[in-house]
């Protein structure tokens, strides 16, 4: 990583945040770099995972090809409405793979082509199923150690997987989240502050995924044209009150808060990034949090939401953000692990 976080300033031309925002998944920056990302899809092999409660989650396994033995695993998490396929997935990964490290590419329920996986609709509090996908990717992919990052809706469950790891029994190392969502409260508030076309682009993406349900299980779901053509908080609180045992929009939005201090239990080392210019998470929602002394919190002046585009070849800084928390948690593992007087001294 050749800048700190603060120091991050992109070419004025890609500075204004909306710009940035648009970019982080733009199709642009899949064809910019195809060669670079090939080989993550070319070899990963396609894991249906038993996350407990009869869920199954898909997900993709990619092996490093650099080492003779990888460094560790990296759970990659998308964001809603995101999928493994996702250009900013897609170049994490494979600068993971560039410094040595096995990447997992996760699908939430109902995201990409796995409707059909689970009856029940997708929701952000189903943090359960995810957690046990984690645990089941450690089981079936034994590695010195294990990492989680994801972006948007996806840091917000690294940060929460990164809190119920221990208890669950997985040895999780680091977690990093990039724009995670930290209030939804408040996040969906900016949504419907930001330009019409935030909102917009959520609805017709959540829309179709709507319908795709609906036509597989069409005795358990009943969406009308007019329930499709409501707002973004509007839907959300049909779909709430319809299909969750919530009651209530607010009481669905806390379940999956990490605001205030939610994350002060934290025993998971955690690296966030976000931006100051982030038009859908409010950068205070960050300056509010009460986190732990093993967590780390970086504000860019710049990045919109998980663009951070640093140049005219569409790289972003997020991707080698991940890399470099990642890395350096390995170091700090592997000088733990070096001899036992270390341990014992880094753990006191």
């Amino acid at each position: 990583m050749n800048r700190e976080p603060g120091e991050f300033r992109p070419p004025r031309l890609l500075r204004n945040r909306h710009v940035q925002s648009v970019l982080a998944s733009s199709r642009l920056r899949r064809l910019a770099a195809r060669g670079r990302t090939s080989h993550i899809e070319t070899h990963a092999q396609e894991v249906m995972l038993d996350c407990g409660n009869g869920v199954r989650l898909q997900g993709f396994h990619t092996a490093q090809r650099v080492r003779g033995s990888a460094r560790g695993l990296v759970v990659l998490l998308h964001g809603w409405e995101g999928s493994v396929e996702s250009s900013y997935l897609l170049h994490t990964g494979a600068r993971l793979l560039e410094e040595g490290f096995d990447v997992f590419r996760l699908h939430f329920r109902d995201h990409g082509a796995t409707h059909h996986l689970n009856e029940g609709l997708f929701h952000s509090c189903m943090i359960d199923e995810v957690v046990g996908a984690v645990a089941d990717i450690a089981r079936r992919f034994p590695t010195p150690s294990l990492h989680v990052a994801g972006y948007s809706l996806g840091g917000n469950f690294a940060l929460r997987v990164a809190l119920r790891a221990p208890g669950a029994g997985i040895a999780l190392t680091h977690a990093v989240a990039v724009c995670p969502v930290i209030s939804p409260r408040a996040g969906l508030s900016a949504i419907e502050a930001a330009p019409w076309f935030y909102e917009r682009y959520f609805l017709i993406k959540w829309g179709g995924s709507l319908r795709r349900k609906q036509a597989l299980y069409p005795g358990r779901f009943a969406f009308t044209p007019r329930d499709l053509r409501a707002s973004l908080r509007g839907l959300t609180q049909l779909l709430v009150e319809r299909h969750t045992e919530f009651g209530t929009l607010d009481n669905y939005l806390e379940g999956y808060s990490v605001a205030g201090r939610r994350l002060a239990a934290l025993q998971v080392p955690v690296s966030i990034l976000t931006s100051a210019d982030d038009p859908i998470i409010p950068v205070d929602d960050f300056r509010e949090l009460d986190l732990p002394p093993s967590a780390r919190l970086d504000i860019a002046p710049f990045g919109g939401h998980c663009g951070f585009i640093q140049d005219f070849r569409l790289r972003s800084f997020a991707e080698e953000y991940v890399t470099a928390r990642v890395l350096g948690a390995e170091e700090v593992r592997e000088r733990a692990t070096s001899t036992p007087e270390t341990a014992a001294t880094m753990a006191v």
